[in-house]
């Protein structure tokens, strides 16, 4: 299962190279802006990709797997010389893998949430 969270973590970083990548001022700026040091240097802040949306690229990415794998065993079902079940299989392995990783993240978020309710003041 450790293997799929770390699959799920890359997709996610990957999401956030490519958000900082179309950033034109680069990571100055957007250290600046997780800082709350906007303006020093001479840079401009940039609004750096928030949480919610790296998790909504990610689930979009999942959703993406589905849809592909389910378009495949249809096409498959229907005798389509196109859909082989060699391609109908892998497409399946990778949603069924990025669903359970996105299982796992939320399990591991509601955890870490239900943690820091519990802290003492």
């Amino acid at each position: 299962m450790s293997h799929s969270v770390n699959s799920i973590l890359s997709q996610i970083r990957s999401y956030q190279s490519q958000v900082a990548q179309a950033a034109p001022t680069g990571d100055v700026a957007r250290g600046n802006a997780i800082g709350g040091l906007g303006g020093l240097a001479g840079t401009q802040p940039t609004a750096a990709p928030s949480f919610s949306q790296t998790l909504q690229g990610a689930l979009a990415g999942v959703n993406q797997a589905q849809q592909t794998s389910s378009t495949l065993a249809a096409a498959f079902e229907r005798g389509d010389p196109n859909a082989d079940l060699a391609r109908v299989m892998v497409a399946s392995q990778q949603s069924q893998l990025a669903f359970r990783a996105t299982v796992e993240v939320r399990n591991r978020l509601v955890q870490a949430y239900q943690d820091v309710m519990n802290m003492p003041l």
